[in-house]
């Protein structure tokens, strides 16, 4: 046995799941895991599984509160997917390839700026995307050093209600005993049954983010946030992108219509294309190097057939939850596999926890990062509450997307009497000197009390402007509480204060 550990640690080493169960890709076999141990155990008051944005803030938050904490990861590097192949890579090639777009279409030169024998260094960008990641990852490893957070390398399995094990890449076993374990394991990428993903020429959101070269055509499989977030970067590149949707709109789930109609035709103003309430059949490489992808409308009519150099498959993520041993504990997960948790993140195992991409909700870095905060100060004997409708959704963009609270579908389904306040992006006078002015703010108030519902924004840095609208929305403002706030002017916040002022008095003074 200890032979065989030995044999397989390499593949541990390079990212894979050690142990691997027929039939579940990503499962851990109990047997093997618990049949042999050369390390000596240690002990916890806190262990945690993972540390990606919910794990690693998580045990940060209980070392300082003084708990004694572990944090168990199976990948190389710290910050799970988040840092190393989802946020923090995508956000490098979108900022990158907007400056880029902007050099080579005719934007710069509508503002005066001329440019000669601009070019594309692909291999440079990368790199830049890379030394950011380097660098947050690498900061995740000396706070952990600075608040005294163990990290045991290794892939981490619960042996018992207060044991963790985790098999390190070196063949051998690490035993943790631990008063509390927290699961903050994430999820990973959704595959599409009868595609298989090379990360070459056929890439997950893993493989978009490291192409060697910008295709000639693209084709997305999913025109949610990962999937026009990583389409706008190539695109921008140079790449004639076509995006497949299942739904009828882009922008996923939670997007207000309204919005979405006017994201969608922003983007495609820009380039992209789009082939919505479509389904993909199947995809197949022709002897020459290309993807034929077939599709045909969601509710059935005539095939079609897609050609392109590189097909992204964008169909979401599930839970990174099987082969964790919560079976075997008699922790049932649901039928998406997430991790079922009381409103304090305990599992029916009262010192077995779980938050993030594990539990339910949306699968976002920042709730993760408040459920952990929240758990561990529960653990504390502190107070445990998050509000979901306070957290707010961003898509990357350019113009960015942005919203929190309900959207108007919502409302109306629910039957909760709203008004609506709004203003054009058009109208904004720091909008007008960036020469910017794509998009609107869209405010959602109940009817009779005026306090704030949802906001939804369009425009460039409403990432940064939703942040206004949750800090009024956990507080339980009213539209007439941000309107009478003083904003500094010019700034496109502006328009944030405009729109409730719309709402609160139904008309806005600038528009």
């Amino acid at each position: 046995m200890q032979g065989l550990c030995r044999q397989l640690a390499p593949r541990l080493a390079q990212g894979s799941h050690l142990f691997r169960v027929p039939g579940n890709a990503h499962a851990v076999n109990a047997v093997v895991l618990r049949t042999y141990s050369d390390k000596a155990p240690l002990d916890a008051d806190v262990t945690v599984i993972g540390s990606g944005p919910g794990g690693y803030v998580a045990a940060i938050k209980a070392a300082q509160l003084g708990f004694k904490v572990i944090c168990v990861e199976k990948n190389e590097t710290l910050g799970g997917t988040c840092l190393n192949v989802g946020c923090i890579p995508s956000k490098a090639l979108l900022n990158n390839s907007y400056f880029y777009h902007l050099a080579h279409g005719k934007d710069f030169a509508s503002r005066g700026i001329e440019i000669q024998g601009l070019k594309l260094n692909l291999e440079k960008m990368m790199e830049q995307k890379s030394g950011a990641v380097k660098a947050l990852t690498g900061g995740i490893a000396h706070l952990f050093k600075q608040n005294k957070v163990t990290h045991v390398k290794g892939h981490g399995m619960i042996t018992g209600k207060n044991q963790v094990t985790a098999a390190c890449a070196d063949g051998s076993q690490q035993v943790i005993n631990t008063k509390n374990i927290l699961i903050a394991t994430g999820s990973e990428v959704t595959p599409f049954q009868g595609i298989e993903v090379d990360e070459e020429t056929v890439v997950s959101s893993t493989g978009a983010l490291s192409l060697k070269q910008v295709p000639e055509k693209l084709v997305v499989i999913g025109a949610g946030v990962i999937g026009v977030e990583l389409g706008s970067v190539w695109q921008r590149l140079g790449a004639e992108v076509t995006a497949v949707e299942f739904l009828g709109h882009v922008g996923g789930a939670g997007i207000d219509m309204e919005i979405s109609k006017n994201f969608q035709r922003i983007l495609q103003k820009q380039g992209m294309k789009f082939k919505l309430s479509t389904k993909v059949m199947a995809a197949s490489r022709r002897a020459d190097g290309k993807i034929d992808v077939q599709t045909e409308p969601a509710k059935g009519g005539a095939a079609d057939t897609l050609t392109c150099d590189v097909l992204l498959v964008c169909v979401g993520r599930r839970p990174f939850t099987a082969g964790l041993g919560l079976e075997e504990l008699g922790i049932a997960l649901d039928n998406r596999g997430r991790v079922p948790i009381n409103n304090r993140f305990q599992t029916s195992i009262p010192n077995i926890y779980a938050i993030g991409d594990a539990v339910a909700g949306p699968m976002l870095a920042h709730k993760a990062e408040d459920e952990g905060i929240i758990c561990v100060e529960g653990m504390a004997g502190g107070a445990v509450h998050i509000d979901y409708n306070c957290v707010p959704s961003v898509i990357y963009t350019h113009p960015e997307v942005a919203w929190i609270g309900k959207n108007e579908e919502q409302l109306k389904e629910e039957g909760v009497p709203y008004k609506i306040g709004k203003f054009p992006f058009a109208a904004n006078s720091r909008a007008k000197t960036n020469a910017d002015t794509d998009g609107l703010v869209k405010i959602l108030a109940h009817k009779e009390t005026d306090r704030m519902l949802g906001a939804h924004i369009l425009g460039s840095g409403a990432g940064e402007m939703i942040n206004e609208a949750a800090l009024a929305m956990e507080y339980g403002a009213s539209c007439e509480d941000v309107a009478r706030v003083c904003h500094a002017h010019p700034t496109v916040s502006e328009a944030f204060r405009e729109a409730n002022l719309a709402a609160t008095f139904g008309k806005a003074i600038n528009f």
